[in-house]
């Protein structure tokens, strides 16, 4: 695979170790020239000084031929701007953008960003998930955010426990996709009756988990 990324900093720097320990082709394009020198020095990939969003460096850096173009500046609009000239001038089959101020992930994804991602909204909503509520054991964003798996451990004092899946009240757009118990895994049918020490693994939209978690745990807030 042939990545090329635009950015700088430590983040870009370990992406690609990573990248390049599955031998992944890493292209960098970087505005701080010393930077430019210090990856350069330290990683075997091609580093390009300039501007990511100007489109002269872009074909410099062999975007026509990058498989994935992944923007993370400091600057939302830089970012859009580097991945709509990578999807429409270079034709870029996907285009992956970190957008700094939450606000913006939706627009992001509503102008063609195949994938805008906001570390911001992640880490927040893994914290306000997680502190607190020993229950919630897992939590992973699917689907480009659009969708949560997480995993809900019951206690003896949760409401639903003793209770057949038919008769509890979760929100639209969210299900118990399987119960994890003593091991075995269940694929849970409404007559399924909840146990102290199940496992769920809950799919659900992101705007209706607190509800989900809530009716399940009855702690939430």
């Amino acid at each position: 695979m042939n990545i090329l990324i635009v950015g700088g900093g430590k983040v870009v720097y370990f992406l690609c170790r990573t990248f390049l320990s599955k031998g992944y082709k890493v292209t960098v394009i970087n505005r701080d020239q010393d930077e430019c020198t210090w990856l350069a020095r330290r990683l075997k990939v091609t580093v390009v000084y300039g501007d990511g969003s100007d489109s002269q460096i872009l074909e410099e850096a062999g975007a026509d031929a990058a498989d994935a173009v992944l923007a993370v500046t400091p600057n939302d609009q830089d970012n859009l701007e580097i991945c709509q000239l990578a999807d429409l001038r270079f034709r870029v089959q996907r285009t992956l953008a970190l957008v700094n101020d939450p606000d913006n992930e939706e627009v992001f994804r509503q102008l063609g960003i195949t994938a805008a991602f906001s570390t911001t909204r992640i880490l927040s909503s893994l914290i306000e998930q997680r502190a607190g509520f020993e229950e919630i054991t897992n939590l992973i964003p699917a689907s480009e955010g659009k969708v949560n798996i997480t995993e809900v451990v019951l206690k003896e004092t949760s409401p639903v426990v003793g209770q057949p899946l038919i008769d509890i009240a979760l929100p639209e757009n969210s299900l118990v996709a399987s119960i994890l118990r003593e091991g075995q895994a269940i694929i849970p049918r409404g007559t399924t009756v909840l146990q102290d020490g199940d496992h769920l693994i809950v799919i659900s939209l992101p705007e209706n988990l607190g509800q989900v978690l809530k009716a399940l745990t009855g702690n939430m807030k």
